[in-house]
């Protein structure tokens, strides 16, 4: 079985080949992560939505023209990585490109489940190459099952969009987190990601050129792939102690998703928090911040409403204050 969809954009064919290929373009309407090494038998890695990546290696690639691809799911017996073949053609037209997707070597079932989710991201790419924004993936806001890397790497989905939102007039602004202005939460967040993808044995380029959004978006894939890899048992070494994986994956939530919330009330943003992922991280949050850890790292708890909102109440929970959320 196969499935075969052809779509317009409102852009060249070079355009759009930086919309199906490059990791800053695919976060925008198909991944929350991407790890790509565009060449013929290079591979890639696409965290799809929150606990779901697919891999596979280019075989084909006309840049503007056309990329043909291996595909399959991490921790998939049925469709493992390398298992099925996308094949993605560009052609000019008049005013645009079209552009043509055929996913072959599928089971009829698992074609019934590719197609519901092609046709998803083919609409988002659509309305991103039209209107330059396809707005929050609703697939990613609420992970089911959750736990703590999908809960990451769903709070990480958030993040992006904040970062994105983020200009060169913002880095001097004020944010919640006492003595931090934005750019200098971004260190502070950026600095925290690296040391736990050290503590799994990787490194975190430091590109101090990025963009916020580029630059926190690639040291949370290699930082959230290494996590994957490794699994959330045993302690990992942080340098200043031993802590258990599970502690520090608590903890890289929290990194993500509060300081999201810190950087969008500096640049006034809307922040979007699913309450399955704000209910969640609440309850790593009860079990990682310890009364010891206040007025250090954290200040006192503040006071919200008994009704307020679960990422009201993760916020108060951080010692932050909340009015005006």
């Amino acid at each position: 079985m196969s499935f075969n969809k052809t779509v317009f954009l409102p852009v060249d064919p070079d355009a759009a080949f930086a919309l199906i290929t490059e990791p800053e373009r695919l976060r925008r309407w198909k991944t929350v992560a991407a790890r790509v090494d565009l060449r013929v038998g290079g591979d890639y890695r696409w965290t799809i939505t929150p606990g779901h990546a697919a891999r596979g290696t280019f075989t084909e690639i006309e840049p503007g023209k056309r990329v043909v691809y291996t595909w399959g799911w991490e921790g998939d017996g049925q469709l493992p990585p390398g298992a099925s073949t996308v094949t993605v053609n560009l052609e000019a037209v008049d005013g645009g490109t079209t552009v043509q997707l055929i996913h072959e070597g599928l089971t009829a079932e698992q074609e019934v489940g590719h197609a519901e989710g092609w046709n998803h991201f083919l609409e988002r790419l659509v309305l991103l190459a039209t209107t330059g924004d396809a707005g929050p993936d609703e697939w990613s806001a609420a992970p089911d099952p959750i736990d703590e890397l999908a809960s990451a790497e769903a709070s990480l989905a958030v993040a992006q969009r904040v970062l994105q939102g983020l200009r060169d007039s913002d880095m001097d602004a004020r944010t919640p987190c006492e003595d931090f202005t934005v750019d200098g939460l971004l260190d502070h967040l950026f600095g925290s990601i690296g040391s736990i993808g050290k503590a799994l044995g990787v490194t975190v380029p430091a590109r101090p050129t990025a963009s916020p959004e580029v630059r926190i978006a690639e040291a949370s894939q290699i930082t959230l792939e290494a996590f994957r890899a490794r699994g959330l048992e045993g302690s990992l070494d942080m340098g200043f102690a031993e802590l258990p994986a599970a502690l520090v994956a608590n903890i890289l939530n929290l990194e993500l998703l509060v300081h999201a919330w810190d950087l969008a009330t500096a640049t006034g943003q809307e922040l979007a928090v699913s309450p399955v992922l704000s209910d969640y991280v609440l309850g790593l949050a009860r079990n990682t911040i310890t009364p010891q850890m206040r007025g250090a790292s954290f200040a006192e708890e503040t006071l919200v409403d008994e009704s307020a909102a679960s990422m009201e109440r993760l916020i108060a929970f951080t010692g932050r204050e909340v009015a005006g959320i």
